[in-house]
C-alpha cells in the first residue's frame, strides 16, 4: 500500500509572504476539508466532489477571521447539534462556531487569550478548548456557549488534545514538561500524567481499537503509548520536528507532518517503522485526512496549494 498524488488545489489569493496554511479538518459527511488562512484572516473551503470541476477543487474562502489557527469539525455530532466547524481565533481568544453546510457564523465562544488544541465528543457535542497563553483547559457546549468547566492546573503549555472515549477522558500534549495530561471528560479533573520521552510532544492521535496512543515530538520521535497504563511500549525515529498527526484505522497507518525538512512520514503502525516519505515543501505544518475516503490533504506552505494523496490498498 502507498500514497498516491492525486491532484493539486491551489487557493487563490494565496499570500507566500505572510503565514503559512495552519490546521485543517475534513467534515467527513461531505468530504470537503476546512484549512485555515491566517495570513487572509479565513478559512479555505475544499469541496471534495468530483462533480462538474472533475477532482477537488476551491470551493470558497470564509473570510473575517483575523488570528484563524486552530480547527476541528464536530464528526458524528449528537442529534442536534448540526455540522459545525470551530475555528480558534487569537487576540481577542474566542472560537467561531461555522454551519459547515453554508460557512455561515453560528455563534462566537469567548475563551481565554490564545486557544489552539481542540477536541470534540460527538455524545454529548461538547467541545475542549486548549490555550497556549494562560495555560488552561476549557469544556464548552457550542449550543449556547457556556462553559462546563474549566482547569488551570496545568503543568505546561498545552498542545493538540484528543478524546479517549471509551474511557471517557480528554488527553492533551503539554510541551514542557514533556508529558501527556488525562482530564475527566465530566469534571476536567487530572486523573493521570504520563511521561513522554521526546521533547515537545505536539501532534496526537488515538487508536481506539488497539489501546494506543500515538504522541509525534518536536525531538524527532513519535512515541507509542498504552492507553491503559500510559506506559511507552514503543518509539519511532522520524525526519524532523512534527505537527499535525493523523491516525488511519484501516491501514494502520500514521501521518506526521515535519515541517523541517517539510515532508509527511508515513508510520506503519504494525511494524512500527517508517514505510514511506512524502515529499512536500519546507514549512509546510498541516494535513487533514479523509477516513471513508482513505484520502490525505497536505497543506503545502510556500505553494499556496493542497495535494491530495489517495491511500492504495
Amino acid at each position: 500500500m502507498s500514497l498516491t498524488l492525486r491532484t493539486h488545489v491551489a487557493v487563490p489569493r494565496y499570500d507566500r509572504e505572510g503565514e503559512a496554511f495552519n490546521h485543517g479538518d475534513v467534515e467527513r459527511d461531505s468530504g470537503d476539508v476546512f484549512v485555515t488562512n491566517p495570513a487572509r484572516g479565513a478559512v479555505e473551503v475544499i469541496a471534495a466532489r468530483d462533480g462538474d470541476r472533475g477532482g477537488p477543487h476551491h470551493a470558497r474562502s470564509i473570510t473575517g477571521l483575523p488570528g484563524a489557527g486552530g480547527l476541528l469539525c464536530s464528526q458524528g455530532a449528537a442529534a442536534g447539534s448540526g455540522r459545525l466547524v470551530f475555528v480558534t481565533i487569537r487576540d481577542p481568544g474566542r472560537i467561531r462556531v461555522l454551519d459547515a453546510a453554508t460557512g455561515a457564523t453560528v455563534r462566537d465562544i469567548d475563551v481565554g487569550p490564545a486557544p489552539n488544541g481542540l477536541a470534540f465528543d460527538p455524545r454529548d457535542g461538547r467541545l475542549l478548548v486548549a490555550d497556549i497563553k494562560d495555560h488552561s483547559i476549557r469544556l464548552l457546549s457550542p449550543r449556547d456557549g457556556s462553559t462546563v468547566w474549566a482547569n488551570a492546573a496545568i503543568p505546561g503549555r498545552p498542545r493538540w488534545a484528543v478524546l479517549d472515549q471509551s474511557r471517557d477522558r480528554y488527553l492533551v500534549n503539554i510541551r514542557e514538561p514533556t508529558v501527556v495530561v488525562a482530564l475527566d471528560a465530566r469534571t476536567g479533573a487530572v486523573t493521570a500524567t504520563w511521561a513522554i520521552a521526546s521533547k515537545g510532544p505536539h501532534g496526537i492521535d488515538i487508536d481506539d481499537q488497539g489501546g494506543r496512543l500515538f504522541v509525534s515530538c518536536d525531538g524527532g520521535t513519535v512515541s507509542v503509548l498504552d492507553l491503559a497504563t500510559g506506559t511507552q511500549t514503543a518509539s519511532v525515529a522520524i525526519a524532523g520536528g512534527a505537527d499535525v498527526t493523523w491516525y488511519n484505522p484501516a491501514l494502520e497507518r500514521l501521518y506526521v507532518s515535519i515541517p523541517d525538512p517539510g515532508v509527511v512520514d508515513v508510520v506503519d503502525c504494525r511494524k512500527m517503522r517508517i514505510a514511506e516519505r512524502i515529499t512536500a515543501e519546507p514549512g509546510t505544518r498541516g494535513s487533514a485526512f479523509d477516513p471513508p475516503r482513505q484520502r490525505l490533504y497536505v497543506f503545502l506552505a510556500k505553494s499556496g496549494r493542497i495535494a491530495v494523496y489517495d491511500e492504495g490498498r
